[in-house]
């Protein structure tokens, strides 16, 4: 493709990635869906990223699924894998934390999108939802158990069951983003949560991010197990030993991911 769908852009030790197909409100087509799973790749591969923020062009984060993907998916094999399979594995697989910085409306696979994320941040006329039922369909990269997980069984059913819009106050309110924005440089907002997270120490980090994730997947006492393990790596590692002598010293740690 002569077009890249998605743009990358390295601002220190944080990746920006952009999806870029604004003439259709950044829908996720097979070729976008695949480009972003290639640039996440890419980026988990890169000892110098510590944080991902992803994001939308021209003022819209993600209108969801190319409805014209559908009549594809209708004729292929209930068991065959869906297009979006391989993004949402490769997303829930990062070491590195991701951020979704949120302009515009974040519909269906958008939403999916930035439950998909770490955190998220938002501008307050953002807008969320899961409309999927309002075509016959339900999400299927992840939406119906993600976003229970996220805000909790009554206030997903609203959205899952009604597929209408809730605003960025509501979002905020219930759980789904982390943090509102009054102006649209949501972006640079997210690049500099991305930078206090960089700051840290990069394998603790990524072992607290793995911990967290295993939240809704584990019974507490399994949880708690694994918390234990990653606590057990973490204290082994050259970052530890400099945080500990730095708080000691008094002197910002010099962290290097070992």
């Amino acid at each position: 493709m002569s077009k890249h769908l998605v743009i990358a852009e390295a601002h220190g030790p944080v990746t920006v990635l952009t999806l870029n197909r604004p003439e259709a409100l950044n829908a996720l087509s097979r070729d976008l869906v695949a480009e972003l799973a290639d640039r996440l790749e890419d980026v988990a591969a890169d000892a110098t990223v510590r944080a991902v923020v992803l994001t939308g062009s021209a003022k819209v984060f993600c209108a969801g699924a190319d409805i014209g993907e559908i009549p594809r998916m209708r004729e292929a094999s209930p068991l065959a894998p869906l297009p979006f399979d391989r993004l949402f594995v490769t997303m829930a697989a990062m070491r590195i934390p991701t951020i979704a910085a949120v302009r515009g409306p974040a519909f269906g696979g958008g939403c999916e999108l930035v439950l998909a994320c770490d955190t998220a941040i938002a501008v307050r006329s953002a807008r969320f939802a899961v409309p999927e039922v309002k075509l016959g369909v339900i999400p299927g990269g992840g939406g119906t158990q993600r976003l229970v997980h996220a805000i909790g069984k009554a206030k997903a059913m609203r959205m899952l069951l009604t597929g209408s819009p809730v605003d960025a106050e509501w979002a905020f309110a219930a759980g789904l983003i982390a943090d509102l924005v009054d102006d649209d440089d949501v972006v640079a907002r997210a690049i500099g949560l991305g930078e206090q997270i960089a700051s840290n120490a990069p394998s603790a980090v990524a072992f607290a991010a793995d911990s967290a994730r295993r939240v809704h997947e584990l019974p507490l006492h399994q949880g708690l197990a694994h918390e234990r393990r990653n606590f057990h790596l973490a204290l082994g590692t050259s970052d530890a030993s400099e945080g500990v002598a730095a708080f000691t010293d008094r002197r910002t740690p010099v962290f290097t991911g070992r």
